[in-house]
C-alpha cells in the first residue's frame, strides 16, 4: 500500500486479536491493546527460555539476548542509547525512585517546580521532597480550560530552582504543550526538566535527543505493550543520580541503578513485539524499510495522527453542539495542538452515571480523576466524581466514534 492512501486502520486490526473489536473501546488513554506481536513475544519468552537469564547455556544466554534486544529497540525507538533508558514496573515507580536518586544532589531551600496539570505520576514524588527540605513551587493551569502558559514560568523560575515536572500531554486536558520551548526556558535558568509522555506516546513519535530533554518518561502499555514504564535521561545525569538499586550495582550502571525491582525477564523480552508491531504498519504502508526503527516509527505516527485528526473532528463537531457539555482544553481538531484524548462534563449530571449508560451500546469509556486529582480539582470538580473521558488511538475507527456519538446523545 502507498502512503499516499492514508492510514489503513482495517490492516492494523488485523494486528490484534479479533475479540478486542466487540466492543467500541474508548478507555486507551487508561490503556492500549496489545498485539499478536508483543503476546507472541511473552509467550516464547515464557515457553522457551523462563529460566535465570545470563549464564552460558542456550536458553539462559537466550533468554540474556531477548530481555537486551527489547531495551536496545524501545531505547531505538525514541532516539536514545541504550544506556540511557531504565526500564521498570511503571511510570509512578520511575519518577518515585527519580526523585530520592536526585534528591541527594540538591541542597535544602533549593526549589522544584511542579505542574498541577501532571498525573500524579509526576506529581506526588516531587511533592514528597517538600518534607526533606526541598522548596516546591506550583505551576498551575487556567482554571477553565486546563492549559498551561510557559510564560507563567517567568515568575517560578529563580536561580535556585533545580527541575521542573510538567507533562508533555495531559490524560485529561488532551493539549500539546510546547516541549522544546519549555525545555529552552528551563535550561536558560540552569534547571533541569522532567517531561511525563505518558499520555503522549501512544500519538506522536518521540525524539529525546532533538528536544533535549533532560528526564522524559512513558508507559509502554499505553503504546501497545505490556504494563511497564520507561525512564530516559540524559547520560551524564543518570551517572550523578544516586543508584537505588543493591548496594554492589555500580553507580555506572545506568540501566539498573534506578530499577529497584530489578528487570522483569519476560516482560522486558516482549518489548520487542512492539517494535514488530510498528515494522508490519511501516512495512505495510510504506514498503522499503526506513534506515532506523526511530524513522519507521516516526513514519507511522505522522500517518497514524492524520487518521486521529479525522476522528477528533468527528467527536469535537459533536461535543461542542451540546450546550450541556463543558469540554475541557481545546476545541481544535488539530494534530498540532490536541490527542485524540477528550474529558468533558455535563451540567447537572454525575460524572460517574455516564459511562454505565453506554454499555448497552458496547461503548466503553470511563468517569473519575484519572490520578489527575489536582487538576480535577484545579478545574472546579469533585475529583471524586471527576469527568467523563473517551480516548482514542489509531486503531479506532469512525464508525466507533460514531457508536459513541449515538450513545451518548442518547444518554445527553
Amino acid at each position: 500500500m502507498s502512503n499516499t492512501e492514508g492510514f489503513d486502520v482495517e490492516f492494523v486490526r488485523g494486528l490484534f486479536p479479533s475479540q478486542c473489536w466487540d466492543w467500541a473501546f474508548f478507555e486507551n488513554a487508561g490503556g492500549s491493546y496489545v498485539p499478536n506481536s508483543v503476546i507472541d513475544r511473552l509467550t516464547a519468552y515464557m515457553r522457551e527460555t523462563q529460566v535465570q537469564p545470563g549464564a552460558h547455556y542456550p536458553a539462559s544466554a537466550l533468554a540474556q539476548d531477548r530481555m537486551d534486544e527489547g531495551r536496545r529497540l524501545m531505547a531505538a525507538m525514541i532516539g536514545a542509547d541504550m544506556d540511557e533508558v531504565s526500564v521498570s514496573p511503571s511510570t509512578s515507580f520511575n519518577v518515585y525512585v527519580l526523585a530520592n536518586a536526585l534528591r541527594p544532589l540538591w541542597n535544602d531551600g533549593d526549589e522544584i517546580i511542579v505542574a498541577n496539570q501532571n498525573h500524579e505520576a509526576n506529581a506526588g514524588p516531587w511533592h514528597r521532597l517538600a518534607e526533606r527540605g526541598i522548596t516546591v513551587k506550583e505551576w498551575k493551569v487556567d482554571p477553565q480550560s486546563g492549559s498551561l502558559d510557559p510564560s507563567d514560568l517567568d515568575e517560578l523560575l529563580t536561580d535556585k530552582t533545580r527541575l521542573v515536572a510538567f507533562p508533555h500531554v495531559s490524560n485529561l486536558v488532551g493539549e500539546i504543550n510546547d516541549v522544546p520551548l519549555i525545555t529552552q526556558k528551563v535550561h536558560n535558568a540552569g534547571a533541569m526538566v522532567c517531561v511525563d509522555a505518558v499520555a503522549y506516546a501512544p500519538h506522536r513519535a518521540i525524539d529525546v535527543k532533538a528536544w533535549d530533554v533532560d528526564f522524559y518518561l512513558f508507559s509502554f502499555y499505553k503504546i501497545f505493550g505490556v504494563h511497564m514504564g520507561c525512564l530516559y535521561g540524559k547520560r551524564e545525569h543518570l551517572l550523578e543520580a544516586k543508584g537505588q538499586y543493591h548496594f554492589f550495582i555500580g553507580e555506572d550502571e545506568t540501566s539498573y541503578k534506578l530499577n529497584p525491582a530489578g528487570p522483569q525477564h519476560e516482560m522486558f523480552a516482549s518489548l520487542v513485539g512492539i517494535a514488530d508491531y510498528f515494522d508490519a504498519v511501516y512495512s505495510h504502508h510504506f514498503g522499503t524499510p526506513a534506515n532506523s526503527l526511530h524513522e519507521r516509527t516516526k513514519a507511522c505516527f505522522e500517518l497514524a495522527s492524520q487518521h486521529e485528526e479525522k476522528l477528533s473532528a468527528q467527536f469535537l463537531d459533536f461535543l461542542t453542539s451540546k450546550k450541556s457539555v463543558r469540554l475541557i482544553g481545546t476545541s481544535s481538531a488539530s494534530r498540532h495542538d490536541r490527542a485524540p484524548t477528550f474529558a468533558f462534563s455535563v451540567a447537572g449530571r454525575s460524572s460517574q452515571e455516564i459511562p454505565p449508560l453506554l454499555e448497552v451500546d458496547k461503548v466503553a469509556v470511563s468517569a473519575g480523576n484519572f490520578y489527575a486529582y489536582r487538576l480535577a480539582s484545579a478545574l472546579g470538580y469533585d475529583p471524586d466524581d471527576g469527568v467523563i473521558r473517551a480516548s482514542m488511538v489509531q486503531y479506532n475507527t469512525e464508525a466507533e466514534v460514531n457508536m459513541l456519538i449515538k450513545a451518548l446523545d442518547r444518554v445527553l
